[in-house]
C-alpha cells in the first residue's frame, strides 16, 4: 500500500481507528479493558456487563459531573454493539444475550497496550530471532541435500562445542535482562496469537450470517447452497495462510506430549525469580488455558455453523417430502374423480423409461452373517505424534448416488449383476473408499446379497496416489 490520501482516509474509517476516534473513547477503551482483558474474560452476559458499566458510569459522573455520561448503561452497550465495538449474540444454552470483543476492538486494545511504557525495550533477543528465522527460511527453501546436511552439521558442531564448554565448568550465569526480553517477546506473541483467533472466529460467524441470509432471501437448492458454503470456507478461511497456520497450530497443541511439555515449561519459567515481578496478571499460568480455549472456540463456532447447515437441509428435506405427499394426495383425488368416467384413450399418459416392478419372490433369501473371528491379541499403545492428523482432512467423498446409477446402468440388459461386472464396466478410481461404498449400498438394499462361498478379485485404483491393487471380496449380487 502506498498510503495515499484516499488510503489513509479509508483506514481512518476502519473500526479499530474508529474506536480510538470515538467521542467517548476513554470511557469505551478503559471499560472494555477492565471488563474483558483485566479479568481474563472472553464472554460476559448482558446483565453482568450492564451492572459493571452502571457502577463504572456512576463513579465517573461523581468525578466529572452528572451530565458527563447521561445515557443508561444498556443504551451505551447497544450503541457500542451497533458500532461493531462489541459483538452481541445469543448462545444455545440461555435466552440472555452475551457480549464479546470484536476483532477490531481486540486490535485497538492491543495498540493501546503497546503504547504502555516498559522499563526497557529488548533488542538482542529480537535480533537473534531475526537471524534464526532467516536461517530457517534458507534451510526450508533449499532443495540441495548437501546444503541441508552442511547446515545440520554446523548446528551439531555448535552444540558439541557448547556441551564441551559446560563439561569443563564454564556455565554462564543467568542473564536477567535477556530473560526479561524473552518474557516480553512471549507475552507479545501470545497476545497477537489470541487476537488472530478472534479474527478466524469472526470469519466463521460472518460466514454463518451470510448463510442465514441466503436461506431467507434466496431459493437455492441444497446442493447449490452447500457448494457455495464449502467454496467460501475453503477459499476465504482454511486455504488462507491464516487458516492453514491455525490448523497446524491446533494439530500441534492437541498432541498430549506437546501439552505435557508446555505445562512443564510454564511451571519452570513461573518458578524463576526474574519472572515473578513481571508476571503480575498470571499471564504465564494462563497461556495454555487461553490458547486451548481460543482454539476450541474457533472449532465450536465452525461446529455451530455446520449444525445450522444440517438443520437447514433437514428442513428442506421435510418441505420436499411434504410437497411429494401433497402431490400424491392430489393424484389420488383426481383418480377418484375419473374412476367412473375413465379416459377412453389408453395412452393418456407416458413416461420416458420402463418402470421397475419389484415382486416379493424376486427378493433373495436371507444369508446369515459369519461369526467374527476374535483373537487374543495384545494391543500396544501408539505414539500420538507419529500419526499424520492432516490425513483426516484429505478424505475423498464418494457419492453413493453415482454408484447406484452405475449399478442401474449395468442392470438395464440383465436381471442381476455382480460387483465385479459393475467395476469392470465402471473401473474404481477412488481407492478403497469407493469399494466400501459399493459394499455399503449392497448391505442396505433389499435387492442385493452376499455369497461368502465365492470370492472375486476386484481391481482398485487410487487416483490420488496413482496406485493399482487387487482386493478379494465375497461375491456381491445386485438385482432389479
Amino acid at each position: 500500500m502506498e498510503y495515499t490520501y484516499d488510503d489513509i482516509n479509508i483506514l481512518i474509517q476502519d473500526t479499530p481507528l474508529k474506536l480510538l476516534r470515538a467521542d467517548h473513547a476513554p470511557l469505551i477503551i478503559s471499560f472494555l479493558y477492565q471488563s474483558f482483558k483485566k479479568n481474563n474474560k472472553d464472554t460476559i452476559t448482558n446483565t453482568e456487563l450492564k451492572t459493571a458499566l452502571s457502577d463504572f458510569l456512576y463513579n465517573l459522573n461523581l468525578t466529572l459531573g452528572e451530565t458527563a455520561f447521561p445515557s443508561t448503561a444498556q443504551e451505551y452497550l447497544d450503541t457500542w454493539a451497533n458500532m461493531d465495538f462489541l459483538y452481541k449474540h445469543y448462545t444455545t444454552t440461555s435466552d440472555e444475550p452475551v457480549f464479546e470483543l470484536t476483532p477490531a476492538s481486540e486490535k485497538a486494545l492491543g495498540f493501546i497496550k503497546e503504547l504502555e511504557k516498559r522499563e526497557f525495550i529488548g533488542t538482542e533477543s529480537r535480533l537473534i530471532k531475526i537471524f534464526n528465522h532467516l536461517n530457517e527460511i534458507v534451510y526450508i527453501s533449499t532443495t540441495d541435500p548437501q546444503k541441508k546436511i552442511e547446515e545440520l552439521q554446523k548446528k551439531r558442531l555448535e552444540i558439541d562445542k557448547e556441551i564441551e564448554r559446560i563439561k569443563s565448568g564454564q556455565v554462564d550465569k543467568p542473564n536477567n535482562v535477556k530473560i526479561q526480553e524473552l518474557y516480553f517477546d512471549v507475552y507479545d506473541t501470545t497476545s497477537k496469537l489470541l487476537s488472530d483467533f478472534k479474527r478466524i472466529e469472526y470469519n466463521f460467524r460472518d460466514l454463518n450470517r451470510k448463510i442465514r441470509e441466503q436461506q431467507v432471501h434466496d431459493n437455492l437448492s441444497k446442493g447449490r447452497l452447500l457448494d457455495e458454503v464449502f467454496q467460501y470456507q475453503n477459499m476465504n478461511i482454511w486455504n488462507t495462510a491464516q487458516g492453514q497456520s491455525f490448523k497446524a497450530f491446533w494439530d500441534f497443541l492437541i498432541s498430549p506430549s506437546k501439552q505435557d511439555e508446555l505445562s512443564r515449561l510454564i511451571e519452570l519459567v513461573c518458578g524463576l525469580l526474574e519472572i515473578k515481578p513481571l508476571n503480575k496478571d498470571d499471564f504465564l499460568e494462563r497461556i495454555k488455558i487461553n490458547l486451548v480455549d481460543a482454539g476450541d472456540k474457533v472449532n465450536r463456532t465452525n461446529h455451530d455453523m455446520n449444525e445450522q447447515l444440517r438443520k437447514y437441509i433437514d428442513d428442506r428435506s421435510y418441505i420436499e417430502s411434504k410437497h411429494i405427499r401433497e402431490v400424491i394426495k392430489d393424484i389420488k383425488h383426481y383418480a377418484l374423480q375419473v374412476k367412473d368416467n375413465p379416459p377412453r384413450d389408453r395412452s393418456f399418459f407416458s413416461i420416458d423409461s420402463r418402470p421397475s416392478i419389484g415382486f416379493i419372490m424376486d427378493r433373495p433369501l436371507f444369508n446369515p452373517a459369519k461369526s467374527p473371528d476374535l483373537r487374543n491379541v495384545v494391543i500396544e499403545d501408539g505414539d500420538p505424534d507419529s500419526v499424520d492428523i492432516l490425513a483426516l482432512y484429505n478424505q475423498i467423498y464418494v457419492n453413493p448416488e453415482v454408484l447406484k446409477h452405475r449399478i442401474r446402468q449395468t442392470l438395464k440388459t440383465t436381471n442381476q449383476t455382480t460387483l465385479k461386472q459393475v467395476t469392470d464396466a465402471f473401473p474404481i478410481e477412488d481407492g478403497l473408499e469407493e469399494l466400501v461404498t459399493y459394499l455399503s449400498i449392497a448391505s442396505k438394499s433389499s435387492r442385493s446379497g452376499f455369497n461368502d462361498d465365492i470370492m472375486e478379485i476386484i481391481i482398485v485404483r487410487n487416483r490420488r496416489t496413482n496406485k493399482r491393487f487387487q482386493v478379494e471380496v465375497p461375491r456381491v449380487m445386485y438385482y432389479k
